[in-house]
């Protein structure tokens, strides 16, 4: 169903350590719900997604703040959701450092508090990567619930429209010189409403200890003399 070719784990992404340039370029999709389990037949269903490259998965989600909200995860890990399948949607050759600076690049796009269930979502961002290093898109079935939404978004309801979730995301020194971010929040605890399903959806729930927020490139300030 929709372009691409699902593929097992033997088929993943080059590992960072690797040093080789050439990688995979894979979808990897969880479901927010098990209804999926009876609509994903149908080309329908609410999921999540994230994007695989030299063996690391990189996904969007929402926070409260204006910074990078583009994290990365071990792959088909993503905490809180329900992993589907993997889709081969490619292979680049493209050096990790190449990589690297581009994912923070876009990530100066993808602040957590632009983050909209309907209009730019994880979806959304692992679209425009996958365009970007392929120039492919994902399978339609995966982001089908927002395109249809965005064709009647006056009928759903603001809490469906607009989610986020209140996370700090704080800066650590990885081993290789680069930095990340993780997820806290003040006071030490984060701040969820467990009655709000849509934010439960949005949200990995069980502790961000394996999510790290990649830090957005600084933009540089030339002076004119």
């Amino acid at each position: 169903m929709g372009a691409g070719e699902e593929v097992s784990s033997s088929s993943s992404g080059n590992q960072n350590g690797s040093h080789s340039d050439i990688t995979n370029v894979i979808l990897n999709v969880y479901d927010l719900t098990p209804i999926n389990n009876y609509s994903y037949w149908v080309g329908f269903g609410i999921f999540h997604s994230g994007i695989e490259v030299h063996g690391k998965e990189y996904g969007f989600g929402a926070h409260d703040f204006p910074i990078s909200g583009v994290f990365e995860v071990e792959p088909k890990s993503c905490p809180g959701f329900i992993y589907r399948c993997s889709i081969l949607l490619g292979c680049i050759n493209m050096p990790f450092s190449e990589f690297r600076a581009l994912i923070e690049s876009v990530a100066s796009e993808y602040h957590g508090d632009t983050y909209h269930l309907i209009s730019k979502n994880c979806n959304h961002f692992t679209e425009d990567m996958v365009h970007r290093l392929t120039g492919k898109r994902i399978p339609g079935w995966v982001n089908r619930l927002a395109r249809i939404g965005s064709l009647c978004s006056c009928l759903l309801p603001e809490s469906l429209q607009v989610t986020t979730v209140k996370q700090l995301p704080e800066y650590h020194e990885m081993e290789d010189g680069t930095e990340t971010l993780s997820t806290a929040s003040p006071g030490g605890s984060t701040e969820i409403d467990d009655t709000d399903p849509e934010k439960q959806l949005l949200s990995p729930k069980d502790g961000n200890s394996d999510i790290s927020f990649i830090k957005e490139a600084q933009m540089c300030e030339c002076k004119v003399p």
